[in-house]
């Protein structure tokens, strides 16, 4: 027999966050089908100008990136339209995905910094400022992948894309955004509501949890950290990064660990525990946005990407710092 604590649980750990995740998508949906509706791409696109004209990126891909600095969401629904629609190819649509890894990182910058700040100190801008580095690096690294790979026309602004505007351009656009809206949304839930529903059971059978812990535990090859460090890597792992800090920060209070060293464990348990947390908590909204098979490949590129640029980073760190 359920019980109301039973009910009460489900609510507040299945009902509540896939409402409200589902509440996100359909407002980054509405968002991105308006702007495309008012034609609004080139103009969002200016702020991007310079970087997507070097990289021969579309407007499309610049009005993304644009729109990522206040909602992650609505611009990759802006990339799935996109490419469903034939205005992106596969290979910009990961380009763009991966070039939109700048704005994203900002997205989530102030959390990040005011949780870090007063637990770690000083080393809270060390160690956001590499990270931002890294996500400049990529930034800029996509581009030139996107110079060498993408045709030399491919940002440029044909004919097609600019129809003559209708006499009342907002209702003509609200009209045609609610069209494509009621479409869309109907997959999106199809996909997203099954797939939730199936991590959260993974995470209530600890699947997750055992996978972290056992990647926390199996940290011999770095036995060149020191135990102060390695007991910072499994917390940051085993449970999250909040816990890693508080280690952290124990440990830099005490003087047992200086900034430097902080900070260098830091990027690596950020190297390490993030592709799981990104399966466990994007997937399932990647999946709504764009198909289940291609939202993995995004995620396993994306993640692959991040992990290498923040790799280098932590080891020019190591090299001239340490």
């Amino acid at each position: 027999m359920i019980t109301q604590e039973t009910l009460t649980h489900l609510w507040l750990h299945l009902g509540w966050p896939l409402l409200r995740l589902l509440m996100y998508l359909a407002i980054g949906l509405l968002a991105a089908l308006f702007i495309e509706s008012l034609n609004w791409t080139r103009k969002l696109a200016i702020i991007a100008r310079p970087l997507t004209r070097f990289g021969h990126l579309s407007p499309l891909t610049g009005a993304s990136f644009s729109v990522c600095f206040f909602s992650g969401m609505a611009a990759n629904t802006m990339l799935a339209e996109g490419y469903a629609n034939r205005q992106l190819s596969r290979k910009e649509l990961i380009l763009a995905n991966l070039f939109n890894s700048l704005p994203s990182n900002f997205l989530h910058l102030p959390t990040t910094f005011f949780i870090a700040a007063p637990i770690i100190k000083s080393a809270a801008f060390v160690y956001i400022g590499l990270t931002v580095g890294a996500a400049i690096l990529r930034t800029l690294f996509v581009t030139l992948l996107g110079r060498m790979l993408l045709p030399t026309n491919n940002g440029e602004i044909t004919a097609t894309e600019l129809p003559p505007p209708p006499e009342h351009p907002f209702r003509a656009a609200l009209q045609n955004t609610m069209k494509r809206f009621k479409r869309r949304i109907r997959k999106i839930v199809g996909y997203t509501v099954p797939i939730y529903i199936l991590f959260y059971a993974l995470t209530e059978a600890g699947f997750f949890t055992a996978a972290e812990r056992f990647m926390g535990q199996h940290l011999a090859w770095l036995s060149w950290l020191s135990p102060q460090a390695l007991s910072i890597l499994t917390f940051q792992m085993a449970a999250e990064f909040t816990a890693g800090l508080a280690a952290a920060g124990s440990l830099l209070a005490s003087g047992s660990m200086r900034v430097e060293e902080i900070v260098l464990v830091l990027l690596i348990g950020n190297i390490l525990s993030s592709p799981i947390r990104a399966i466990r908590h994007q997937y399932p909204y990647y999946a709504g946005i764009f198909k289940p098979v291609l939202a993995a490949e995004l995620i396993l590129f994306s993640q692959g990407f991040r992990a290498l640029s923040i790799a280098l980073i932590a080891f020019l760190y190591y090299f001239f710092v340490m």
